[in-house]
């Protein structure tokens, strides 16, 4: 069964600004998205952070699934958004007429969940530099032959960083810049470069430990 047959079966439309799922609610269900963007948010103490913007070919609401717990997140259309949507009994039928499909879902939901528990990781952390040198350590993971070299560099922007740890964008600056002031980073437009990883790790795991 090829996408369109499927969307004429399991398809959704969302229009910019409709809230898909809200944080809390109950879900049985996940979407695939065909067409547009969708912003994922999550209530972090008295302020909501954007966690993602996902697009074309993302799935989003798999943890409900998994888990079988309320959403952890809320999920808004930024644009038409056009979804495939499935839950625990169309998903044989994805398995049976798109193998493809299925396995590129599955595929997806080992990543989804393992990014998503690293952004928790980083948004549970207290002090917005912590944030930031958890960033630096989760994306090199992400390289996994650069773990062990001096030398790092992360092809993101400020705004990547801030988009991350979920902070506003002057205030992760200020914490590159002093970072970048005492040589432990560069700081390009669209690149940074980490001198030390393992000094960042260890910021890291001492802030955790101190919790």
């Amino acid at each position: 069964m090829n996408l369109e047959l499927m969307f004429d079966k399991f398809g959704k439309v969302f229009y910019p600004g409709q809230i898909i799922f809200c944080e809390y609610e109950p879900g049985n269900d996940f979407y695939f998205i065909q067409e547009g963007e969708v912003k994922i948010t999550k209530t972090v103490g008295n302020s909501i952070k954007t966690l993602d913007v996902l697009g074309a070919g993302d799935i989003f609401g798999e943890m409900a699934i998994l888990e079988e717990q309320p959403r952890s997140a809320t999920a808004t259309a930024i644009t038409e958004v056009k979804a495939l949507n499935f839950n625990r009994a169309n998903f044989e039928v994805l398995m049976t007429k798109n193998p493809q499909l299925a396995l590129k879902v599955l595929t997806l939901f080992s990543t989804r969940i393992y990014d998503a528990k690293r952004r928790l990781q980083i948004l549970l952390l207290d002090d917005i530099t912590s944030k930031v040198a958890d960033v630096f350590v989760m994306l090199a993971e992400k390289q996994h032959d650069h773990l062990y070299v001096r030398d790092v560099v992360l092809k993101i922007t400020v705004e990547d960083v801030a988009q991350w740890c979920g902070q506003p964008i002057n205030e992760v600056q200020k914490v590159l810049n002093q970072y970048k002031k005492t040589g432990k980073i560069e700081l390009f437009v669209d690149r940074i470069v980490i001198h030390n990883l393992q000094e960042f790790q260890r910021i890291v795991a001492q802030k955790r430990k101190e919790r």
